[in-house]
């Protein structure tokens, strides 16, 4: 993101001067998602999840459902507690703020 511009997308959000704002095309193709049907279709969606896990508060504790499908010799079971992990997740994503403006009125720092 740049400096001085009137609006931008930046991480999927659309900042402008009246505040941040999810890209309506991202939001459709993450609410539009299924379930995992396989360990690949988990490793691509915690992969893709995954890059914003710093925005995403208790991510560990989100993700440890799908992580322990991903553990050796684990059978594939998505059940109850897999589906809420996936659905909290995709909620999270496709909801704001992720990230929040400043507050223009008080000094602050970027670093």
């Amino acid at each position: 993101m740049s400096f001085m511009v009137e609006e931008g997308i930046d991480l999927g959000h659309k900042i402008s001067k009246n505040g941040i704002e999810v890209d309506k095309a991202k939001i459709e193709v993450i609410f539009k998602l299924p379930p995992p049907t396989s360990v690949k279709d988990v490793k691509c969606f915690l992969g893709h999840v995954g890059f914003y896990r710093c925005f995403i508060k208790n991510f560990s504790n989100v993700v440890n459902p799908l992580c322990k499908l991903l553990e050796k010799d684990a059978k594939f079971h998505f059940n109850d507690d897999c589906m809420r992990s996936f659905v909290l997740l995709k909620f999270k994503l496709t909801t704001t703020p992720i990230i929040t403006t400043p507050n223009w009125s008080i000094p602050f720092e970027l670093m």
